[in-house]
């Protein structure tokens, strides 16, 4: 095989059509642009995506829906049950990042309530539900 040899794959460079050669061709005096207006003229077919003519649109008529907190992306939530898992007697942030329960870019977490708790837990440095504190507390353990 040499550079000078190399050729495309027959039926891979399609060529073009050529516009504009009279009215024989299919294709001759407006080459298939029609009469006038925006997409007629050379270089000006290109609308913005969503424009609609001068018309509201859609995207500006539809209500604003929602909000997204950015402190979401800073606390990790972690389950009752899944604190019952984890072989520990103390929990703190530390300990719940090293098991995997948090992920990597948070900076704190929350213990929800899901689940049961089976054992005495001591957990410290940790936001926790209401409904989580009882659940702890009447396992025996504490929360500080």
């Amino acid at each position: 095989m040499r550079l000078n040899t190399l050729k495309s794959a027959p039926g891979a460079r399609k060529e073009g059509v050529r516009v504009g050669r009279g009215i024989g061709s299919g294709l001759g005096k407006t080459c298939g642009r029609g009469h006038k207006g925006q997409f007629a003229r050379s270089g000006k077919g290109k609308v913005k995506a969503g424009f609609e003519g001068g018309q509201m649109p859609l995207q500006r008529r539809l209500p604003k829906v929602g909000f997204r907190s950015k402190m979401s992306m800073d606390i990790s939530e972690v389950l009752l049950y899944q604190l019952d898992k984890l072989n520990l007697d103390v929990v703190d942030f530390a300990a719940l990042k090293a098991a995997g329960l948090i992920e990597t870019r948070a900076t704190r977490a929350k213990i929800v309530k899901k689940g049961e708790v089976t054992r005495a837990i001591k957990l410290s440095g940790v936001a926790v539900t209401a409904g989580a504190r009882a659940a702890i507390e009447a396992a025996g353990g504490s929360v500080e």
